[in-house]
């Protein structure tokens, strides 16, 4: 595969950095690699590697991204690369070009591609996880840790992470439960980063900027400034009004500091759509122009062109013409409550230097490529929904990592404001902040659950949760053990495999010799781990050789070897005269990185130093170790392996995870429920299998009670969209509307269920799903039926959430068709589908809907 990198990297017109490099020899070495690198440092150029080398092996690769928005972009940028024949694109409620070499979609996808056995796994040479930092966000984590389990450990994979704290800790659950993998870590950004603090003066009247730290310290003036900072009188008249001596910079006074000290363009995060919409705003008022008349036509340009399909209807319903005039001066805002075409127009302008400013939630920071010259962070706290709390470390090192472009910054500016509620130490704090600890977020699921109970027995079921980070992090040799176990029945299932093929009578003895020695050699080379010592008597080393890692691939076990002169070796089967001989064992050098040349020499001099027996090394000199063709495959080894099996299962039954049992917990209230019976799924169970969605159990309790029966279209859809909808802040903002008396009974049946439901998850101590809520049920059925988007938006329901709502809701409309054994509510929820898939909604289906 050498001549695969060489190729890959002529193609380039820059040098690679080091990590880059490192983990490309990872992937050439048939590791699996975590790297763990700042955003923007170059992580994507590893797994284009990773791509071209599965390409050149004639296997398949998966690119998985977080949100279906960040799939989007990596679906066009990649059919930029390998052209759009090559490259595919599979998310909730879109697919294209599925069966292409190399495929784009949301990690969810990939998961339930694993639960349903998809034939498009077959042929799948390498999977690259993006943003695998997010194994610990509450809803969306734990299907990180279910691919990662459950996928076939042939496959390797390319994990793309932020800085983390515990990486060589992520690294070892993964090798753990995967084989090899290793990890690369890059703490430099590939542009520096400099940290303001932004105040305005109300005593000076003007906006003043200085460094955060100086020399690693708290810049000493800015707390003697803020220490004399005391309310003072108010100015003019008579009034002794106390006012305070510093306010945060109104957005206007932001743009203008921003232009005077050549931070443009820049990217001002505001924790609020709205904000974002009045900073918009307030900046037209000030009259701020940041474009030329070129410019302009170029932005108007570009937004027709993402906004061509928008009938005159949907564009009076947008406010088109309001957008067009705002990005026209180079200023516009970027939030999930505008449509993706409006959000794509935004992204495009400002990558081309066209935009100069953009106030944008913190979703922004999420994948999109949008880097800038400046990030500026209006406020370091955020609301929670019940109170305000300040930024962690990997949030705020998530937004400054905008800052900086590559090969056009040197310096990257990341500008904190004064806030009245944040104190400078707290500033300093987050500014120092390199790294956060990833932990993990896995808990068990209903969908989870039936769909282990239809893979696997009880014990398999135990094995596979006891496998997950969560587990890892409460007790690592549970999850040792159980990987242990799962080397030993791949060995068993080898020896089965060759036992059977052996009882065919047309092998000649030579054939019969053949096979039965590559067994022996193939299960000796699965018994060997890194730090092992061992003898070898092979076309490429004779002799002492110290493993450095092991890897399971499609072509059999490959050794990672270093030699006492410092060479590295791969050993494989096919290089064996003789059987593997184990001698010994040291420790490998620490921190584990097989391609620095320090670590080579270090591991070689151990290798030498070791004492190992002598009358093995004499055996293997004088040619008289065990030959290859003198062990058969035979029932007594079978037999012991079995046995070693069952005493392994006994041991880890007796120690089942934290995991296990909230997995437990799970599954008798499915049992309770009717979804279980002796450990088998009932037709309720199967129809749960199939629902993915975050109130999995309820939708399903919904289609079971008949709730979903004799509906019309619009009102099937009314009453769906009551659990798809979650109004933002909680509150609806005022009575529901209703679409039909039966719509809002229906409704109330289905509240009811819900509440049941919760009492039961809450009496198990269990995650207590969203309740259902009826704020959207009068639009979607008015959508349904035909009317116009003005007819639908109103001042509380904002464009890109409607759309959202709509494209969640046509997924579970076509997961419920699937899965239903009824064939009326099949038609109509096809029906509802297609009647739903309409106009800006049908537009966003290749959008950034994320």
């Amino acid at each position: 595969m050498t001549n695969v990198r060489e190729d890959f990297l002529s193609r380039l017109t820059y040098q690679p950095d080091t990590f880059q490099v490192k983990a490309m020899e990872s992937i050439d070495a048939d590791a699996s690699v975590l790297v763990a690198a700042p955003t923007g440092s170059g992580k994507t150029l590893i797994a284009e590697y990773g791509i071209a080398r599965a390409r050149a092996a004639g296997l398949r690769a998966f690119y998985t991204t977080p949100i279906k928005a960040l799939s989007n972009q990596k679906f066009r940028d990649l059919g930029e690369l390998y052209g759009v024949r090559n490259v595919g694109l599979i998310t909730g409620d879109n697919a294209i070009n599925a069966e292409a070499p190399v495929v784009v979609m949301t990690t969810e996808v990939l998961r339930n591609m694993i639960y349903a056995s998809s034939s498009r796994l077959d042929n799948l040479g390498v999977v690259i996880l993006d943003e695998v930092h997010y194994l610990q966000d509450a809803y969306r984590g734990p299907v990180w840790e279910e691919v990662i389990i459950q996928l076939d450990p042939e496959v390797q994979l390319v994990c793309l992470s932020a800085t983390v704290s515990n990486a060589d800790e992520v690294g070892e659950w993964l090798s753990t439960v995967r084989g090899r993998t290793d990890v690369v870590v890059e703490t430099t950004r590939p542009i520096e980063l400099t940290n303001h603090f932004a105040l305005h003066n109300n005593a000076s009247g003007r906006t003043e900027m200085y460094h955060t730290v100086i020399n690693g310290e708290p810049n000493a003036h800015v707390q003697r400034l803020l220490a004399g900072g005391r309310p003072g009188p108010q100015r003019g008249g008579g009034s002794q009004k106390k006012v305070r001596r510093f306010t945060p910079p109104t957005r206007p006074e932001i743009i203008e500091l921003l232009e005077d000290n050549n931070m443009l363009p820049a990217i001002v995060f505001i924790f609020s759509r709205a904000q974002c919409e009045d900073a918009v705003t307030s900046c037209m008022r000030a009259g701020i122009v940041l474009t030329s008349a070129e410019e302009e036509s170029k932005i108007r340009e570009i937004v027709e062109r993402h906004c061509e399909s928008l009938t005159e209807d949907d564009r009076t319903a947008l406010e088109y013409h309001f957008f067009l005039d705002d990005i026209g001066t180079g200023i516009s805002c970027h939030h999930a409550g505008m449509i993706p075409m409006f959000k794509e127009a935004v992204e495009e302008c400002f990558v081309k230097g066209l935009v100069k400013v953009v106030f944008a939630t913190e979703t922004l920071a999420v994948g999109i490529n949008m880097p800038a010259r400046a990030v500026v962070i209006e406020k370091l706290t955020k609301y929670t929904g019940e109170h305000h709390q300040l930024l962690r470390a990997s949030e705020f090192t998530q937004l400054t990592g905008r800052a900086g472009r590559r090969g056009l910054d040197e310096i990257g500016h990341a500008i904190s404001l004064w806030n009245p509620f944040v104190n400078f130490d707290q500033v300093v704090g987050l500014a120092l902040s390199r790294s956060f600890r990833l932990s993990s977020a896995f808990r068990p699921t209903f969908n989870m659950a039936v769909n282990m109970v239809r893979r696997h027995s009880t014990d398999g079921a135990h094995h596979i949760l006891n496998l997950s980070f969560a587990q890892f992090q409460a007790d690592r040799d549970v999850v040792t053990s159980e990987a242990t176990l799962e080397k030993r029945r791949r060995e068993l299932s080898l020896l089965e495999k060759a036992q059977s093929e052996l009882s065919n009578e047309d092998l000649n003895e030579s054939d019969r010799n053949l096979l039965a020695s590559n067994v022996e050699v193939e299960i000796a080379l699965r018994g060997l781990r890194p730090g092992d010592i061992v003898m070898f008597d092979a076309s490429n080393i004779r002799g002492r050789g110290l493993i450095l890692s092991t890897a399971a691939r499609r072509s059999g076990i490959r050794l990672t070897v270093v030699t006492p002169t410092r060479k590295i070796l791969d050993v494989m089967a096919k290089d064996l005269r003789s059987l593997p001989v184990r001698a010994g064992q040291v420790d490998l050098p620490v921190p584990f990185e097989p391609a620095r040349t320090e670590f080579i020499k270090e591991s070689a001099a151990r290798l030498v130093k070791a004492r190992i027996d002598e009358t093995i090394g004499r055996a293997i000199e004088e040619n008289v170790g065990p030959r290859v063709s003198e062990s058969p495959v035979s029932s007594k080894n079978i037999r012991r392996l079995r046995k070693e099996i069952e005493q392994m299962e006994s041991s880890t039954r007796h120690r089942a995870g934290s995991v296990g049992a909230r997995f437990m917990d799970v599954v008798e209230l499915l049992e309770d429920l009717g979804y279980i019976e002796n450990w088998t799924l009932t037709e309720k169970g199967e129809t749960l299998a199939g629902i993915f969605h975050e109130s999995d159990l309820l939708v399903v309790e919904v289609m079971n009670r008949g709730v979903l029966d004799n509906l019309s279209v619009n009102d099937l859809v009314a009453v769906l969209s009551t659990l798809i909808f979650e109004p933002r802040g909680g509150d609806n903002g005022g009575p529901t509307r209703w679409p039909s008396d039966l719509v809002r009974q229906r409704f109330k049946r289905i509240e009811k269920i819900s509440e049941s439901l919760q009492e039961a998850q809450r009496q198990r101590g269990m995650h207590i799903h969203r309740a259902p809520n009826g704020g959207l049920a009068h639009e979607t059925a008015g959508w349904a039926a035909g009317k116009p988007l003005s007819r639908i938006l109103d001042p509380e329901l904002t464009p890109g959430d409607f759309v959202r709502c709509m494209r969640q809701l046509i997924d579970l409309l076509r997961q419920i068709a699937t899965t239903t054994h009824n064939e009326a509510l099949r038609s109509t929820a096809e029906d509802a589908a297609r009647s739903i898939n309409r106009g800006v909604v049908a537009a966003a289906q290749g959008g950034s809907g994320g």
